[in-house]
């Protein structure tokens, strides 16, 4: 007998704000965040979810939503869910949650999805010294391909994932989340850089009530603002899984969740149609509203048997992802190196996000030789289904990081060629779509032969 349809566990319309919706969703975490739905452990159920922003991005070309975009909606997530056995038992803190992604995609009728540079003053990125305004690309969907009017001559296939699957905490793991981040919060901005750049952003992002959705939590009672001053926020990952936007969690993956409260209190969002490792612009995946297809087992007391602590409780634990089968195949890749020296030459030592932020910057700067804007190579790197590895993290003073792009994605060739003579590369050059007008806007254009890109 053919398997059963998914169960839809949450339903979504994407013509309704996220607190209008069916079944409530939520942007914290918190033990008492009560269960929208019970999920038995190998059911196959079916979770849909708003793009992380609940709808406030725009298929425009205008750039002005990312710029003045209120980040402490972050991020709209669907569930919780309690996850029970047969008996009905739920998971219970020790155990460890087994999550299998059998299928994921975009919401029907809803197949596109954007990548975006925040303003440096709200939000920034990796390269925000370098690129400090807000900027925006559209990407619409063709099956498993993705391109981009304001990307012209880029297609790919995505590997879909969601940027976050987790638990809740438990009240002693949420104590410590608020305590370590705080301290963080509190430390002198001005002694606080990455990549020699200071913090343009909070150092971490404390709770607030300020956009707090709790699911079924009725804003104003009194159980609401307890939980909303308390409740974390939902931007780093951390031991209970959360946000950490690993780009090969695509179907046939499984994650291991620690289980900290009783149902463990399953959430899942921030849907991704591709990214790049790193994310380097933050907003840098091509987001999206999206479902996933999901099956559960729960391994009683798996914590201690498969997850070691490493720090000062046993809570201390991080998840375990067993990444599946299905990527895209590509044979040709251009690497670009980067070591731990930054753009005025200081050397520091082993350094890795120096490291890899330099070959961030090599690979936009090749790139943009080819037709390219700095800014359309910076958000395209976010986006596609590149590689970034350490290298080395050893051999002082340097560490070395790399960032491989495929160059199948490009629809010319995009590799160093020997020139005769003094003869320069015959480089096609593409609009630069990304700069706003005065009005903020971005304009759509074409590609130089007059056609739609790609």
């Amino acid at each position: 007998m053919a398997p059963p349809t998914p169960r839809l566990a949450v339903p979504i319309d994407v013509s309704k704000k996220p607190w209008e919706q069916k079944v409530p969703l939520h942007n914290r975490w918190h033990p008492d965040i009560p269960p929208v739905a019970d999920v038995t452990e190998g059911e196959l159920f079916r979770v849909e979810m708003v793009d992380w922003t609940g709808g406030r991005v725009s298929d425009d070309n205008s750039a002005d939503d990312i710029k003045f975009l209120d980040l402490t909606i972050t991020h709209y997530l669907s569930g919780p869910l309690r996850i029970v056995d047969a008996e009905g038992v739920p998971a219970a803190p020790g155990d460890l949650l087994a999550v299998e992604i059998c299928n994921l995609g975009p919401l029907p009728g809803d197949e596109w999805g954007y990548t975006a540079i925040f303003e440096r003053e709200n939000g920034g990125g990796f390269l925000t010294d370098h690129f400090p305004s807000a900027r925006k690309a559209i990407w619409y969907f063709e099956g498993i391909y993705a391109y981009s009017p304001q990307i012209p001559g880029v297609r790919f296939p995505g590997l879909t994932h969601p940027g976050i699957v987790g638990t809740a905490p438990s009240a002693e793991l949420l104590n410590i989340w608020n305590e370590r981040e705080k301290i963080l919060a509190e430390t002198n901005h001005e002694s606080i850089k990455i990549c020699e750049v200071l913090h343009q952003r909070p150092l971490a992002n404390l709770p607030t009530p300020e956009n707090c959705l709790l699911g079924k939590i009725q804003e104003g009672t009194a159980d609401w603002q307890k939980i909303a001053n308390e409740a974390a926020r939902t931007i780093p990952g951390r031991e209970n899984g959360g946000n950490c936007d690993i780009k090969n969690l695509s179907r046939g993956s499984k994650v291991y969740l620690p289980v900290f409260v009783d149902g463990a209190n399953l959430s899942t969002g921030d849907m991704h149609f591709s990214q790049g490792d790193g994310e380097v612009s933050f907003c840098g995946a091509i987001e999206m509203s999206g479902f996933l297809e999901l099956k559960c087992e729960i391994i009683r007391g798996g914590m201690k048997e498969y997850l070691t602590p490493i720090g000062p409780t046993p809570l201390h634990v991080n998840p375990i992802f067993d990444i599946g089968p299905v990527e895209p195949r590509f044979s040709d890749w251009l690497v670009f190196e980067g070591i731990s020296v930054d753009e005025s030459g200081k050397q520091h030592f082993l350094d890795a996000s120096v490291a890899y932020k330099r070959a961030v910057l090599n690979a936009i700067e090749y790139l943009s030789r080819f037709g390219y804007s700095k800014e359309q190579v910076y958000l395209l790197l976010s986006c596609c289904p590149c590689e970034g590895r350490i290298s080395g993290i050893v051999d002082s003073p340097n560490a070395v990081a790399t960032l491989a792009i495929p160059t199948a994605i490009f629809d010319q060739d995009v590799k160093p060629k020997r020139l005769s003579g003094k003869q320069g590369p015959k480089l096609r050059r593409l609009p630069d779509v990304l700069r706003c007008s005065s009005d903020g806007h971005l304009p759509v254009t074409q590609d130089p032969s007059g056609t739609k890109a790609p």
